[in-house]
């Protein structure tokens, strides 16, 4: 590969972090936005082949195209694509600092605690329901191409051969092949079939196996044979490897591995569901300490009353749960806030010009208005005592599954009607007096 210079446009490498058949990946301080970013350089060769060049340029430039609908905190941001002096392709993203593969832990002598497992699985079938709903197909989730952080949070990557189907984009995408990797493709995408997002789906539980088993049910030493597993063979049962995995993991993987698309999980939101169910019964893992807790909390909260079970597993996993000290500021009189907000616990006080005019009491909520106007808040709100609240607002709720999205909404709607009413009643009030 030719050598790259110490500076692509506007950023200045510093260092190589990997290398594969399709490039080099360095680490690059972006002078700019102030942030470190890392930078995917393509290999040349690949653009030499006249028959070639074309569709290789096209898929590597496409996970930037696939990138730029995608806006989810488990997905890696693809951030600029260029290319430098006619010859040198390159990807700005995301840099996802100290992060290994779940390659490391699908391994039998390295296999992650099963809840933690069962955690990661939930977060990916998130990110891609997210990917899904904007009409992007990843066709090669694998181990390789997912990041574990140093936090416990996960990361999709590489989506260089990405479907994109929608009514706004028209390029042309890269199809008539057998595109991925072959042991982890569902048996549409191995037969050069018709690929939806199922696909992934199909990928995830083979992911899933693995890092529950250390073991890929459909290896084999050259196509064909990998071929006539993923078309033909059953995978055994999680147990045959282990038992101590709780009740329904099982049920959940195989559905992901259906070999008929109809038969499979038609979202990857039920995915997560049902893993939210399974997920249920086992202890906090790590990251997520007092989750469980969490959610019997909100179980018994007013504003909860018409979510499912399911529903508020989201609702907890997609928002910001916030903890605040006695006399600290939640809303400050006359700012920009789009923030609303569930009181789980604890008392807060509303003021205008320093006098109190409310307390609130757990269970209810409040910044309903600025929520839906976006206008400067009226008012002021700060814990009265230590508080624990969820935090909500726009750019939060577009990463919802649309159900959870309408379920919010319903309630929201509820509770500005609720509202409404009583300021009807206590200006009724004040003219009869």
């Amino acid at each position: 590969m030719a050598k790259v210079p110490k500076k692509l446009g506007k950023y200045e490498i510093q260092r190589e972090i990997g290398r594969g058949n399709m490039g080099v990946v360095y680490e690059a301080d972006d002078p700019f936005n102030h942030r470190r970013v890392a930078i995917k350089v393509a290999n040349p060769k690949f653009f030499d082949d006249k028959r070639n060049a074309e569709r290789n340029r096209k898929m590597f430039f496409n996970e930037a195209s696939a990138s730029s609908f995608l806006d989810h905190p488990n997905i890696v941001h693809v951030y600029d694509a260029d290319i430098h002096e006619d010859h040198l392709c390159y990807l700005v993203m995301e840099y996802v600092e100290d992060a290994k593969t779940l390659n490391d832990f699908s391994r039998p002598d390295n296999l992650l605690p099963v809840n933690f497992v069962i955690e990661v699985i939930y977060k990916i079938a998130k990110a891609l329901d997210h990917a899904h709903r904007q009409g992007v197909t990843h066709r090669d989730i694998k181990p390789s191409n997912i990041l574990l952080t140093p936090q416990n949070d996960v990361k999709i990557t590489d989506y260089g051969i990405a479907l994109i189907k929608r009514e706004d984009y028209s390029q042309t995408q890269v199809e008539g092949v057998v595109i991925g990797t072959p042991s982890y493709m569902s048996p549409e995408q191995i037969s050069n079939a018709t690929v939806t997002y199922a696909t992934d789906i199909f990928s995830l539980g083979v992911i899933a196996y693995q890092m529950l088993t250390g073991v890929n049910p459909f290896s084999g030493d050259n196509f064909q044979e990998i071929y006539q597993r993923v078309n033909n063979e059953q995978p055994k049962e999680l147990a045959a490897y282990r038992s101590d995995l709780p009740e329904g993991i099982d049920i959940v993987v195989r559905k992901m591995l259906r070999k008929e698309v109809d038969r499979r999980y038609r979202t990857a939101l039920d995915v997560a569901a049902d893993l939210s169910v399974v997920v249920d019964v086992l202890a906090p893992t790590q990251g997520e300490t007092g989750l469980q807790d969490r959610f019997e909390i909100a179980r018994s909260l007013a504003f909860f009353r018409e979510f499912s079970d399911t529903e508020i597993w989201e609702f907890l996993r997609s928002f910001e749960w916030t903890n605040v000290r006695a006399g600290e500021a939640i809303i400050t009189e006359d700012e920009i806030d789009d923030g609303f907000y569930v009181l789980a616990k604890g008392v807060v006080s509303v003021t205008k010009a320093d006098l109190v005019i409310e307390r609130i009491q757990e269970g209810d909520c409040f910044g309903e208005m600025g929520y839906v106007s976006g206008a400067r808040r009226t008012a002021s709100v700060s814990a009265h005592t230590d508080v624990s609240l969820i935090r909500v607002n726009a750019k939060l709720i577009e990463r919802a599954s649309t159900e959870c999205q309408n379920r919010f909404l319903k309630v929201l709607v509820k509770t500005l009607t609720g509202r409404l009413s009583e300021t009807t009643a206590a200006l009724a009030q004040r003219v009869v007096l």
